[in-house]
């Protein structure tokens, strides 16, 4: 029996990447995983068909994050599934998108779309899911690394420290309920959002320097520090950013 069982967990951007590989992992822990995608329905049902031919338990929502309403939108998919549970165990928000962009090439419409996405759906999610988060449930923001310098996503690393410093001030305000809140940062990850870019041999080699593995991380890498975040073992961890670069910084000093 898995440590997860009898759990239920929502993944948002859970049908690739980073998010499928969270979706699996909690599944194999023993959770009911909703999958949560915005526009790919395809690539959601093989999250799906991959957990449940694994022996697991999982189905797939739809809305699109980052325009007005889409919380509310994502709660209401979920609940008109007839798979879904009244209350919602672990929470992880996946979903996101960067702007390649520096500051002077950053206008205020993609300033805006960014911070739709990356940081205000994942407060708003989590505003519109309270009631439905158990007591002692886990959330578990997946952002970015604060001490990085990266300017050429600068937009997009402004909306993931947002959610870092939501998950420090959030934990403290439902430790009264249970519920533990932390983030989780990747370092340069190897999937398909990075593909374009990792498929120049140079480049590839330029970011697996980066770490002090130099290697790539693996999308199952960041999924297994989520999973612990959203399982028993967790319970006295709360408000923590834990990096999952593999040593991204360090290879900077």
């Amino acid at each position: 029996m898995g440590v997860l069982t009898g759990k239920t967990a929502l993944v948002t951007g859970g049908s690739r990447g980073i998010g499928r590989a969270i979706a699996q992992r909690l599944a194999r822990d023993g959770a009911l995983v909703a999958a949560h995608y915005g526009q790919n329905e395809a690539a959601a049902a093989e999250t799906v068909a991959a957990i449940t031919a694994a022996g697991g338990r999982a189905f797939a929502i739809r809305a699109e994050l980052g325009v007005p309403g889409d919380a509310e939108a994502l709660w209401a998919a979920y609940e008109a599934h007839p798979l879904h549970t009244a209350e919602v165990d672990i929470l992880v928000n996946n979903a996101g998108a960067p702007a390649f962009a520096g500051i002077a090439e950053t206008d205020e419409e993609t300033y805006d779309r960014v911070q739709a996405l990356n940081a205000k759906a994942p407060f708003f999610v989590i505003r519109h899911g309270l009631a439905r988060l158990r007591d002692g449930g886990r959330i578990v923001n997946v952002t970015g690394t604060p001490d990085i310098a990266l300017p050429a996503i600068l937009a997009t690393i402004a909306a993931k420290g947002a959610v870092n410093a939501l998950t420090r001030s959030l934990s403290a305000e439902l430790a009264p309920r249970g519920i533990t809140v932390n983030s989780v940062g990747p370092g340069i990850t190897d999937t398909d959002l990075n593909a374009a870019w990792l498929a120049d041999p140079a480049a590839r080699a330029h970011a697996a320097s980066r770490s002090v593995f130099h290697r790539l991380g693996t999308a199952e890498e960041v999924a297994d520090v989520v999973a612990f975040l959203a399982s028993p073992d967790s319970r006295w961890v709360t408000g923590q950013h834990l990096d999952a670069t593999g040593g991204l910084q360090l290879a900077l000093l």
